[in-house]
């Protein structure tokens, strides 16, 4: 592939400022589009099955409009038909609109030759029988999720109806106590929407026009990663996408940008909160070195003695920067800081502010600061909760 000469030069400064306001952390949120307005903007919102504090999906609309009501939130996914899971970064919660542009992914695994897991005679065509008669349902209402307690050890039922899902026959239309709750697509999905029309170019180009734009700069990795295509892929339909090319001082390596991010500077306010390490801003580890020179890994795969940060070791954004980390838990009404990082005194106030805010919301009424890397940073982070706290 020919790169196009780049029409405009970006400091990294400009770079990351344009990424925080493409992602909803500068400038004032719109808190009338509320949860589904952060979908459509984020294009997808990653789901985990992890909950320390809440649940990843829940973390990413918090991060950018407060304290949202919890149930607001499950209630904004899934009530009426606004949104489906797919697979996308990984499982992902997806605005419904979405749902053609998916075709190419559902074709690719209608031709998929090789499966973790042996679909038994009969089970696929008794799943969608059952489905159509009496869905929406469960895997255990289906006839149970696994044979054995072994995490991957699925049942008949399970392995046809997540081939289903994947085939596109079958939609999670919510999740009910973590688990999914599948229906027939021809029921769920919005008639309009219910084709799988689009050729592979154009499904392409879209969601390479919807990274770069929930992006707003990002180099061919960076894009690649969004949806999880393939760089050759990328390839193909980036000249087409809307996207323009441009250079990002030290990245290295070519970039685009969505030319709406490119018309305005950056301004407005930024946002101090914990980060869920599945946020999008931050998801993919090069691109959070490269933009915020900040190293995080998700620790909780990470034996127990291996880890540096903590299970569930959470970013703390403010003023555009990562300026630390905290590790957190709850114990009854009190949230607990069991590991915190601080980037310097500097980072005090904000990752106090970030943790009476987490607090308030998850409807916890005291902190409880454990330990702290620079231990005598550890007094004026408790002295300062305690003042917002009152």
């Amino acid at each position: 592939m020919t790169t196009p000469r780049p029409a405009t030069e970006l400091s990294a400064d400009e770079a990351r400022r344009i990424a925080l306001r493409a992602q909803g952390f500068l400038g004032a949120p719109d808190r009338r589009s509320g949860v589904r307005g952060i979908l459509r903007h984020l294009g997808a919102i990653q789901l985990d099955t992890i909950s320390v504090l809440a649940r990843s999906h829940e973390l990413v609309p918090y991060a950018r409009l407060g304290a949202v009501g919890r149930k607001t939130v499950e209630d904004a996914y899934w009530k009426g038909t606004h949104a489906f899971e797919y697979w996308s970064h990984a499982a992902c919660i997806l605005p419904i609109e979405e749902w053609p542009h998916f075709a190419f992914r559902r074709r690719a695994y209608r031709s998929r030759p090789h499966w973790n897991h042996e679909l038994p005679d009969g089970a696929y065509d008794e799943v969608i029988k059952q489905l159509r008669d009496e869905g929406p349902l469960t895997a255990t209402e289906l006839g149970g999720a696994k044979k054995t307690n072994d995490w991957w050890d699925w049942s008949g039922s399970k392995v046809a109806v997540e081939r289903a899902l994947m085939y596109g026959e079958v939609v999670c239309v919510e999740r009910r106590g973590w688990k999914r709750v599948y229906d027939l697509a021809e029921r769920a999905i919005p008639e309009d929407l219910l084709h799988d029309e689009l050729d592979d170019t154009e499904c392409l180009r879209r969601l390479v026009r919807l990274a770069g734009q929930a992006l707003g700069v990002g180099t061919r990795a960076d894009i690649a990663d969004y949806h999880r295509l393939k760089g050759e892929q990328v390839d193909a339909v980036i000249a087409d996408s809307g996207l323009v090319p441009v250079t990002v001082e030290g990245w290295g390596k070519p970039a685009w940008a969505d030319p709406a991010a490119l018309e305005t500077p950056p301004r407005g306010r930024h946002r101090t909160t914990l980060l869920s390490p599945f946020d999008s801003l931050i998801w993919e580890r090069a691109r959070t070195e490269r933009i915020f020179g900040f190293t995080h890994r998700l620790e909780a795969y990470v034996p127990k003695q291996k880890r540096v940060y903590g299970y569930f070791a959470m970013p703390v954004l403010a003023g555009g920067r990562l300026v630390g980390r905290v590790d957190p838990a709850r114990e009854g009404r009190t949230l607990v800081a069991k590991q915190v990082t601080l980037d310097g005194a500097k980072a005090v106030p904000a990752v106090a502010q970030a943790l009476a805010e987490a607090a308030t919301w998850v409807d916890c009424t005291d902190v409880r600061v454990e330990l702290v890397d620079a231990p005598d940073l550890r007094e004026p982070l408790v002295k300062e909760l305690a003042r917002i706290l009152v």
